[in-house]
């Protein structure tokens, strides 16, 4: 195995990680705004990482350059799209999620005991 391999290897193994790592965030987050944080940087990361392995694995051709097309796309529209679901969902007023402060909670208990 040469140092292009190798190369390739490495990104496509991180690009999988990556994406393996966003896919829990989609699992584990609590609201839609997270959610599309996660996934949306994530992903972005991810595809540019495996497309890279694969270009590196490619070599001076055709084929690399219209990889390298497909990158400039993916990072130029990922984040816009991403962008635009979100402020869709505001739009409709679609609530964050936040925790419950549980100071207050126990101001009303000891207001409502006293």
């Amino acid at each position: 195995m040469g140092l292009k391999e190798i190369l390739s290897i490495i990104f496509i193994s991180s690009g999988t990680f990556f994406m393996f790592v966003g896919s829990l965030g989609l699992i584990r987050l609590p609201d839609f705004y997270s959610r599309a944080h996660a996934t949306g940087k994530v992903d972005t990361l991810a595809i540019i990482l495996v497309i890279i392995g694969l270009v590196i694995y490619e070599g001076f051709s055709v084929n690399s350059a219209k990889l390298i097309i497909i990158i400039t796309f993916v990072a130029l529209t990922n984040p816009t799209a991403t962008n635009a679901l979100a402020r869709a969902a505001y739009k409709f007023r679609l609530r964050p999620w936040f925790k419950k402060d549980k100071s207050k909670k126990r101001q009303k208990k000891n207001e409502l005991g006293n």
